[in-house]
């Protein structure tokens, strides 16, 4: 249940941006999660509807951007995607992939009054 955590911290930042750029209203938060984040998003969304009520962003709406895993292959030297972690490589058949993408949770755009 990392995801309470998780929106508690999504709304932090908010806050704090609010109060740096000096908007009064989020009206829309776009957020990029990463395949491999092991964020269950209806569970972000529905505990970011929880912790928004009494603050800047209680009318903003959740918009999530997933990110695709990618990996690079230490054996063969080729990206390729992945959708869990400890998979082997599509092409060599070596589990020596390097994860590098899909991993992030990021704001990317925040839509403001």
């Amino acid at each position: 249940m990392h995801e309470l955590s998780l929106a508690e911290s999504l709304l932090q930042v908010i806050e704090d941006a609010a109060r740096e750029q000096q908007f009064s209203r989020v009206k829309t938060v776009w957020l990029e999660i990463g395949q491999l984040a092991c964020v269950e998003q209806e569970s972000l969304r529905f505990f970011f509807d929880a912790v928004k009520a009494d603050s800047i962003a209680r009318q903003a709406r959740l918009e999530i951007v997933a990110i695709a895993g990618q990996a690079r292959c230490e054996n063969c030297n080729r990206n390729c995607g992945i959708e869990t972690y400890h998979a082997a490589c599509p092409y060599c058949g070596q589990y020596a992939l390097s994860v590098t993408q899909g991993e992030e949770m990021r704001i990317k755009e925040l839509e403001v009054e």
